[in-house]
Parts: structure tokens; sequence; C-alpha cells
């Protein structure tokens, strides 16, 4: 038997260290959840499919969450693919991740289907609008399809929980957008050199035409180095402004519930401190930014002490936002 816990670690380290601290009925519906969007992830990133086969096995995907298509015809369409890889492998069963999302109560099901079901959908739609994002806009909408919603699904789930959140569950819902908007812009900027070389690029052709650069092939250009950064610093600033309504996020949720916040924590501060090797760093323009496992554990220790102190929570935001370290590739 496939252990879901088992698969989360394989295709997400950090995601698991955040997700496996929730107490357990959010653990395993937040797993499952997790799973199924890496299923969609699949889908949308590989990248031996053409964007139309990657489209309608979206399109597929969503009607086999709601009940409409058997999950077998979705698997059987990507037996093609590497199952060596972790999230591919993911996709191939995804028969025995919807099997444990079953076991879980109705409503918590039916917020995963709902929420998968969307991103899926807008997924399939940008595979067909093309690999090139115009407007800062664009950028917006596609990052709600592929994380907003996510923060909307999170929401749902711990409203569910905790009749606490879900007094102040209207409150949360916007912050929560802006909480998966954020870790997605940071993700844009990690993965700019990557993305580029797969023959995406989400930086918003407005932000490169502002520093003077006519397409994206300029913006890789090391003999366009200075103008570049500039663009790089268009999305930091982007970034904040998101990572500033994430806190908020965060600081909504009430202090007994420090395990949620926890979860929430752990990756917006992972991406602060990302964001913060990445700004003023020329390296981020030719690999994917990270950052050290000591940097994780510490990030960790702290938050799990004073976590709990919204005072803190902003104070500590500002310290690691503040205090950029040299690019640290491939750790």
């Amino acid at each position: 038997m496939i252990n879901q816990y088992d698969m989360l670690r394989q295709v997400s380290r950090t995601f698991a260290l955040s997700i496996e601290q929730l107490p357990r009925i959010l653990r395993d519906s937040v797993t499952v959840a997790y799973l199924l969007l890496r299923v969609s992830d699949c889908l949308e990133d590989e990248g031996v499919m053409s964007p139309e086969r990657r489209a309608e096995l979206l399109r597929l995907w969503q009607r086999v969450l709601s009940g409409v298509a058997p999950t077998h015809e979705l698997c059987g369409n990507i037996m093609d693919l590497d199952g060596t890889d972790p999230e591919v492998y993911v996709a191939q069963h995804a028969d025995a991740v919807l099997d444990q999302m079953r076991r879980l109560p109705e409503e918590i099901q039916s917020h995963i289907v709902r929420y998968v079901g969307e991103t899926s959908l807008g997924m399939a739609e940008w595979q067909e609008k093309g690999s090139i994002v115009r407007t800062e806009e664009e950028l917006d909408d596609y990052m709600h399809y592929v994380a907003g919603i996510v923060g909307h699904l999170l929401t749902e789930l711990f409203a569910w929980h905790s009749p606490h959140i879900r007094d102040r569950k209207e409150e949360l819902m916007p912050l929560s957008r802006e909480y998966g908007l954020a870790l997605q812009t940071v993700n844009v900027i990690r993965g700019m050199r990557k993305d580029f070389n797969r023959g995406w690029v989400f930086v918003p052709r407005t932000f490169y035409e502002r520093a003077g650069l006519s397409s994206a092939e300029e913006l890789f250009d090391p003999a366009n180095l200075d103008r570049a950064m500039r663009v790089v610093d268009m999305l930091v600033r982007k970034a904040e402004r998101h990572l500033g309504h994430g806190i908020g996020f965060i600081a909504a949720f009430p202090r007994r519930e420090h395990r949620i916040r926890l979860a929430c924590m752990w990756p917006l501060f992972f991406a602060a401190k990302t964001l913060a090797v990445s700004r003023n760093n020329k390296n981020v323009l030719l690999a994917e930014a990270k950052i050290g496992r000591e940097q994780v554990k510490e990030i960790m220790r702290d938050t799990t002490v004073f976590g709990w102190s919204n005072h803190w929570l902003q104070w500590y935001y500002n310290h690691i936002a503040d205090t950029p370290r040299l690019l640290t590739a491939g750790t």
C-alpha cells in the first residue's frame, strides 16, 4: 500500500516539514490536497508533452476529480512519462491518493475537489494562452490559479477544523490569496533561469520593457546584466508587497492555533529568506536561488519558540528580509 506521507516527503521536503506538524485530521487532509495539487503541477510542467496535451490532461484530471471520468483514464494516459520523477510517480498513482481522500470527511473532500479542480482548469487555460506573460495583471491571474486558490483551500480546511478560525474566515480569505501570491512570486524569481530554459517566461513583458529590454532572450543575455537586475528588483518589490499581506494572514489566526500558524509561517519565512538572497544578487539570473538547510532549521526553531507573538512575527520578518546573504546554488 502506498503511503501518502512517503509520497509527500519525496515531492517536497520543506512542505512536508510544515504539513506534518499540523493536528492529525488537518495533516491528513492537507497532505492529500497537496499531493492532488502536485498531480496538476505534473500535468502542467512535464517537459515532454505539448501544451495541447497538457491542457487536455488537466481538463481530464478535473473530470476525474469531479467523478465524471474514471481515474484509470488519466493514469493510462501518462504511463509513458518518467515514473522515477517523484512528481510523475504521484500523478501515475493518483488513484491511491484519491482513495485516501475518500476516507476524509465529506466536507473536506468537497473543498479539495472544488479547489484542485479550479486550479487544474486555470492551468489548462494558461497552457493554451502560451508561454509569455505580458503584464503584471496576467502574472497575478496565473499565480491566482496555481497559488492563490491554494490559499483559499487551506483557509477552508483550517476553518473546518477550528471554530476560532471559522469566525475570521471572511477576513482570512483575501489575505490567503495574497499569501499564495507571495510564495509564487518568490518561486518566479528563484526559478527564472530554469523556467526560461524550458521555454516559459513568467516575468511580465512590461517589466523587462520598462528596463529597456525588448525580449526575454535579452533579459538573460549576460551583456544586459545591469538592466536585467532592474527587472529582478521589480519582482522583489512585488514579492515584498504580497509577503506583507502574508504576514497579516498568519497574524489573523488565533494564537491558540500555534501549529496552524507554524504550518503557514515556515513556507512564508523560507520564501522571505530566499528573497533576501536573491536581492541585488546577479547569480539569480544564472541559477536557481535556494537557502541552506541550516537556515531552514534556524527559522523553524525560532518560530516554534516565539511565533505565537504577532509583534515578534513582524519583527522577525523584517529581520530576515533585511539580512540578505550570498546565493548558495544547489543546496
